[in-house]
């Protein structure tokens, strides 16, 4: 069965990085695009960044474009997310999503900005 398990979240000052990752598993992934999304409670869910799985075309929101980095890394099948110059606004749950011959979703896990 696929799975997508992310881990690396946690609670980092404003200006701070984090290091998000995903491991995928349960199906050939070669097909897909591996990416992320955030959500805060009220809102919908919203695109961060996403990359084929080549690594070669990579996609993000305006509002992470230059502070956020997605990467690949093929032989581990894990996804990652850089985040530098962390803000208060980017202060979500953060999912990894395959998508694909199908769409799947990690778990989540919670990125706390702090002032």
């Amino acid at each position: 069965q696929v799975q997508l398990v992310e881990s690396g979240g946690g609670l980092v000052q404003a200006g701070g990085s984090l290091r998000l990752s995903c491991a995928a598993s349960g199906r050939s992934f070669s097909t897909f695009a591996l990416g992320w999304f955030r959500q805060v409670p009220g809102k919908e869910r919203e695109f961060v960044a996403a990359i084929s799985w080549s690594g070669r075309i990579a996609n993000y929101a305006d509002s992470v474009k230059g502070r956020f980095t997605i990467s690949i890394d093929n032989a581990k099948n894990t996804v990652y997310l850089q985040m530098n110059s962390l803000r208060r606004e980017d202060t979500a749950v953060y999912y990894c999503s395959a998508i694909g011959e199908g769409k799947y979703w990690g778990q989540g896990t919670q990125v706390t900005v702090s002032s």
